[in-house]
């Protein structure tokens, strides 16, 4: 619900309101994601811990992204029952604190039924924090805003395995995962402390009924839906070149070191620079041309990763990061812009088709690296993203908009 308030008390570029929120909800993306994805370095250790295999460890990480789902699913139908603010400061401190706990428990099941709260707690945050921006942010300076949240998570899902990695190696993993929950702690007092409160926008009684017909007409509507499947297809595929390419890259004619295969991540600096660039071509050209470019250049990349030469193949991934997190941040952006209503609706069914391509495809498409070849692999990669060009092509903006 929004207040009546003159649009021009929204955050504009150089005010102090502004600089806060940038500020800080690139702090939340720093904390959600480096505490999501803090695991996957580690699986090794962890599984030498617990005296399970690689593949049961994995559990850690995917129970993250479950709960997430699952949090995204109920926030679909009750985000805008609570403030903007209190659900996103209770979700970074209350995560953080699951992740500190995260430390002492000697039980694997456990560690993984912890992960899958953490991910429950922690989907508060995305599940309102575009409908928060594009609320409270004057519309010139939307894209910025929205660029700088994604930044956080791209920089947060880049440092937490990397710092996991480094801080694990020289104290173990326990104290690993100890140093990073106290440091999205710290993240979410500071969120706490400086995040400005909403000023359009009142929690309201949720009304199930006009909640279902919001998601209703968010699934049937040609325009979301093609954005909501674009979004898992994409993500589903840039969980996979992740996940994956360390196999590869292994494997003759590459066998590389796991030291430096470690730093592979670093790759994802490429995907700050894909959501910055994203933020300033928004201001010239069509939103629905972005995402066709972005998605175009995700293919080239994709295509230079069937190269057996490794400078050819660091290229081809750098250029397949910025392109996807350039996608992913426009469309994010035009799902967020297009719900004049029920924008937390909106972007929770984004967020919930986006992880449930990660978890669906990311994990598919390893059964076919095992079961036949790279080709093979890459080559369902490029007809996934060819599917998602298609469909962005096909989503042109109707003149006049439905409001849900």
């Amino acid at each position: 619900m929004q207040k009546n308030i003159d649009p021009s008390e929204k955050a504009s570029q150089g005010s102090q309101r502004l600089r806060y929120i940038k500020l800080c909800i690139f702090f939340s993306g720093l904390s959600v994601f480096a505490q999501l994805y803090l695991f996957q370095p580690m699986l090794p250790m962890a599984a030498e811990q617990f005296k399970v295999s690689v593949g049961d460890t994995s559990l850690l990480v995917s129970s993250s992204t479950i709960g997430m789902a699952l949090g995204l699913l109920l926030f679909a139908f009750k985000a805008d029952s609570y403030s903007r603010k209190g659900l996103m400061v209770f979700s970074l401190i209350s995560s953080a604190l699951l992740t500190i706990i995260s430390t002492w428990i000697p039980s694997l099941s456990l560690l993984i039924t912890i992960g899958v709260l953490k991910g429950f707690v922690v989907s508060g945050v995305s599940a309102v924090a575009l409908a928060y921006l594009t609320e409270e942010v004057s519309a010139l300076v939307i894209p910025a805003a929205i660029s700088m949240y994604l930044s956080g998570n791209t920089i947060g899902g880049m440092s937490g395995r990397i710092l996991a990695t480094l801080l694990a190696g020289e104290f173990g993993w326990r104290n690993a995962v100890l140093m990073i929950g106290i440091e999205s702690f710290i993240l979410g007092i500071i969120f706490w402390k400086l995040f400005p409160e909403s000023k359009f926008f009142n929690p309201q009684k949720t009304d199930y009924h006009l909640k279902v017909k919001q998601m209703k007409f968010f699934l049937t509507n040609p325009y979301m839906l093609r954005l909501y499947v674009t979004a898992a297809l994409l993500m589903g595929v840039f969980v996979s070149v992740y996940n994956y390419l360390t196999f590869r890259l292994e494997a003759y004619p590459f066998s590389l070191s796991h030291f430096i295969i470690a730093f592979i991540f670093l790759m994802y600096i490429f995907g700050v620079f894909g959501t910055m660039i994203t933020g300033r071509l928004s201001k010239r050209f069509q939103m629905n041309d972005i995402l066709k470019g972005s998605i175009l250049f995700m293919l080239t990349g994709t295509v230079l990763l069937l190269s057996e030469n490794i400078y050819i193949v660091i290229f081809g991934l750098a250029l397949f990061t910025l392109s996807f997190f350039a996608a992913h941040t426009m469309a994010s952006q035009m799902t967020a812009l297009y719900a004049k209503r029920g924008k937390s609706s909106a972007t929770s069914i984004y967020w919930l088709f986006y992880y449930f391509g990660s978890s669906i495809l990311g994990s598919g498409t390893g059964y076919l690296l095992h079961a036949y070849s790279w080709n093979v692999f890459i080559a369902i990669l490029i007809i996934s993203i060819i599917t998602a060009l298609l469909l962005v092509t096909a989503n042109v903006l109707p003149r006049e908009r439905k409001k849900a």
